[in-house]
């Protein structure tokens, strides 16, 4: 996408007028030879709208021979058909039993029988006509998020259309006149259908790519956040805050499924947040990024920089690239400290350093199940998952790694695995196989004197204890 020349109203009549057909340009390495490079922008645009309505559209555009679907972890892109030379897809509102982990199953509302994973793709240009089907037992109406289109398809029901009524089927229309990452979500009662689940990402691959434009791995995520309750089997889409649920596609680590690269390719992240009350700095390790595009559109390279985070506002998308050239296993998370672990405990009392003393002994008569917990923190993954628990939640965090020891980690996180050989994109490689002399391990006593580093009696006041190196 990054300068990546979008299309004018000129060049929508002269490709319509020959007769080309839309595309065979992006699997060619970028299209160099129908690449245009946008000039540098001097002042304000024309239309912050799109411009005019009256214009004709291209051909539709194919996946595999027009340009390259996004990967789309735990989800997956919506069928279409092509009639009249419209594209055409159905979109299904309607009630998903979904698994958000193993032991966390609620009934919430998605799209076509997933949850927070159904992507939309097009392409710049071509007209498309969605058909959104009502199955759920309440109104609803589509909103198209960041589209440039007819005020009547925006989707806000009863603003700009009637609501969808409990089984009936509303046709939205419009020819796509920009392209980017950009979203769609219920627009009627938003606080409980957002919450339940109704919301989506809908990709436009640009017509004319530029060479900047290609990417070996183009991924859709999709951040969003939950109240469940233990033992309910339902969102709980009144409260305000405190969600103790924190996904990416619908899915909480170590469900997330891992993104594969092989070394040296070039990565796209598009990431939209359409959680409903928090925003999340999305972080990565082992490289840095450059946001690339913002909501839908292109940031020129001059006035990208260098990122290791990127906080991804709610409504809002952004698009992260890099060249994944550092060979491992990588976290890919939220940076807000509760957004990586599941069932955030801040309703508990803060027992760090307390001393619990026979308080066990003495409260198992009256309790038997009673363990005290939380004075050395909450670093409990493992433990959590041997504990009684009531039905239907999720311990706290992560999953057993590579080392024996547990990652302590859940909720909006995934892997980034980077390798040399791949034998495929679609196969989780399993665990990184690090160099020898490349993992960090307990240091040796003559190590520790060499470097002049002496432990015998370290007491709380360490700094203190440090003794000279030796010349």
């Amino acid at each position: 996408m990054t300068m990546s020349k979008k299309i004018s109203r000129r060049e929508i009549l002269g490709f319509a007028a020959s007769g080309l057909a839309g595309g065979a340009l992006l699997l060619n390495r970028g299209g160099e030879a129908q690449a245009q490079t946008a000039p540098a922008r001097q002042r304000w645009e024309k239309s912050y709208s799109g411009g005019s309505l009256s214009i004709r559209p291209l051909p539709p555009a194919l996946p595999g021979k027009d340009y390259r679907p996004v990967m789309i972890p735990n989800g997956a892109a919506l069928p279409f058909k092509i009639s009249g030379g419209v594209k055409v897809f159905h979109l299904i509102a309607e009630e998903v039993d979904h698994a958000f982990d193993a032991g966390l199953r609620a009934k919430c509302w998605g799209f076509n029988g997933r949850v927070n994973a159904t992507v939309l793709e097009a392409v710049e240009g071509e007209r498309v006509r969605i058909y959104v089907t009502n199955r759920l037992p309440v109104a609803t109406a589509i909103h198209w998020h960041g589209f440039y289109l007819p005020n009547g398809m925006d989707g806000v029901g009863g603003l700009t259309q009637p609501y969808i009524k409990p089984g009936e089927t509303v046709k939205y229309e419009w020819t796509m006149r920009q392209h980017g990452t950009l979203m769609y979500h219920a627009h009627h009662d938003e606080m409980t259908q957002m919450g339940m689940g109704m919301i989506g990402m809908f990709v436009v691959h640009p017509r004319n790519p530029a060479p900047e434009d290609w990417v070996e791995r183009d991924f859709a995520l999709l951040l969003s956040e939950w109240v469940i309750e233990a033992g309910t089997a339902r969102p709980n889409t009144l409260k305000m805050n405190d969600a103790n649920i924190l996904t990416i596609n619908g899915k909480v680590f170590p469900s997330t499924a891992p993104l594969v690269c092989k070394t040296g390719d070039k990565v796209r992240l598009r990431v939209g947040n359409l959680s409903a009350m928090s925003h999340h700095p999305l972080h990565i390790h082992g490289h840095h990024f450059r946001i690339t595009a913002t909501d839908g559109d292109a940031i020129p390279l001059l006035a990208q920089w260098p990122e290791t985070t990127a906080l991804i506002g709610v409504g809002q998308t952004r698009d992260l690239e890099f060249i994944a050239d550092a060979p491992g296993d990588w976290p890919l998370h939220c940076h807000m400290t509760h957004h990586v672990m599941n069932q955030m405990g801040h309703q508990f009392p803060n027992l760090v350093g307390m001393k619990a003393g026979g308080l066990e002994e003495k409260l198992r008569p009256l309790l038997p199940a009673y363990m005290s917990m939380g004075h050395d923190g909450m670093d409990m993954g493992r433990m959590a998952e041997v504990m009684p628990m009531p039905n239907n939640t999720i311990s706290m965090k992560g999953k057993a790694g590579p080392f024996g020891d547990y990652i302590s980690m859940g909720g909006m996180m995934t892997l980034l695995k980077v390798r040399d050989r791949l034998k495929s994109y679609d196969e989780d490689p399993g665990w990184y196989d690090h160099p020898a002399g490349t993992v960090a391990r307990q240091a040796t006593d003559s190590e520790l004197r060499a470097d002049g580093i002496d432990l015998s009696g370290l007491g709380a006041d360490s700094a203190k204890k440090e003794i000279p190196r030796q010349p």
